[in-house]
């Protein structure tokens, strides 16, 4: 097999392998050709020295908002691949069955990057969030459309991971858990598991988790106070204990209001670690505090996860909560997609959700990309 692309010497961290160490990673055909030491370089081949750098298979992020154009809340693709090293990007509910369509064929069809969908229950999906309007599209029974949901999901299965559901006082207003009971039915109706966005109450966390089945994901796992996964003593909640035992999967979506320091602190405390690493990124929330999945992994990084352990929930553990585990992986034959990082030592400083900051001594930053077994340098998109 004559290798098109070959990065040379850099450190690579592939959870799904068990891979830490200085080896190289070959390409072919677009896709993986092989992992290790000193692999033979073919003329025409192209040569990356990824020395200093760690490389990963492609970070997937779990939770986005991209549909630019579309929405208030979209930002674009591009910079979040080039600047950000991400290769998939999940959209989760920008648009609904009402408007998926110009999402499709605008933005997931054009993208120079893999755009992967959960539908939101909403007709017309997230469609009044901005700096000056905040409509919670849940709040407004009459636009859950399971009926159009499930056709639309059904004909984009390619594309579409799930269903998207946001409930809480932001958006769902008092709509309670009606807005989640269409959402599953929907989702159990074509198979597909659903995600959950929560934020103040009502509803409740204990009565969404109990409504959550294995495979679904809730999203904004470490929010803070209303709604968080601890208690005032200090402990995980039992409601999140079993939701996670019967195969709940748990997801940061840090966002403009939904990650917290304190209560990340408390739950890996507890030993208690996110399935996911995800940034939720939206035009409310790029300049920050989110800003991108790279800062997100960085924080976590500063409170102490191992960096195996980051990268496995921005790449191994997203696979598989979209139940495509040929991504995330450089296993030979899976999907051409690497991230080339630095990691930094330094002192920086990071904030939450609700304004407290960390100064911590390490910083993820993109040092190239890799998609469908072609080189791109980080940068800023043009």
């Amino acid at each position: 097999m004559t290798n098109d692309l070959i990065l040379r010497g850099g450190h690579v961290v592939d959870p799904s392998q068990k891979l830490d160490g200085v080896m190289d990673v070959a390409f072919s055909g677009g896709k993986v050709a092989a992992v290790g030491r000193d692999l033979r370089t073919h003329e025409g081949a192209t040569v990356v020295d990824a020395g200093g750098c760690i490389v990963t298979p492609g970070l997937i992020d779990l939770h986005t908002h991209v549909y630019d154009g579309g929405t208030s809340l979209g930002v674009d693709a591009m910079r979040l691949f080039r600047e950000g090293a991400v290769t998939t990007l999940v959209d989760t509910g920008s648009a609904g069955p009402g408007n998926f369509k110009g999402f499709r064929e605008h933005v997931i069809e054009r993208a120079p990057v893999r755009i992967i969908a959960y539908l939101n229950i909403s007709f017309a999906g997230i469609y009044g969030f901005s700096k000056r309007v905040m409509v919670g599209e849940s709040g407004d029974m009459r636009l859950m459309a399971p009926i159009d949901t499930v056709e639309v999901a059904r004909a984009n299965r390619d594309v579409i991971a799930g269903v998207k559901v946001r409930v809480g006082r932001n958006a769902s207003g008092f709509s309670g858990l009606a807005p989640l009971d269409i959402a599953r039915q929907a989702a159990e109706e074509i198979g597909m598991p659903m995600m959950v966005h929560i934020d103040e109450p009502p509803p409740m966390l204990p009565d969404v988790l109990a409504r959550l089945r294995k495979g679904d994901i809730l999203t904004h796992c470490f929010r803070p106070f209303p709604n968080c996964a601890a208690g005032p003593d200090g402990k995980v909640l039992d409601c999140v204990l079993d939701a996670r035992a019967r195969g709940v999967i748990f997801d940061i979506g840090h966002g403009m209001g939904s990650f917290s320091f304190a209560v990340a602190r408390t739950m890996l405390a507890n030993g208690f670690k996110p399935d996911c690493i995800s940034s939720d990124v939206h035009a409310l929330c790029i300049e920050g505090p989110a800003f991108d999945l790279l800062t997100t992994m960085s924080k976590f990084l500063c409170l102490g996860m191992p960096l195996a352990e980051v990268v496995e929930a921005a790449t191994l553990a997203p696979a598989r909560a979209l139940g495509r585990e040929e991504l995330g992986t450089f296993a030979p034959g899976s999907p051409g997609d690497a991230s080339l990082l630095k990691l930094d030592s330094g002192r920086f400083d990071y904030v939450d959700s609700v304004g407290e900051r960390l100064v911590g001594e390490q910083r993820l930053s993109a040092a190239g990309v890799v998609f469908g077994g072609v080189h791109h340098a980080a940068g800023r998109a043009r």
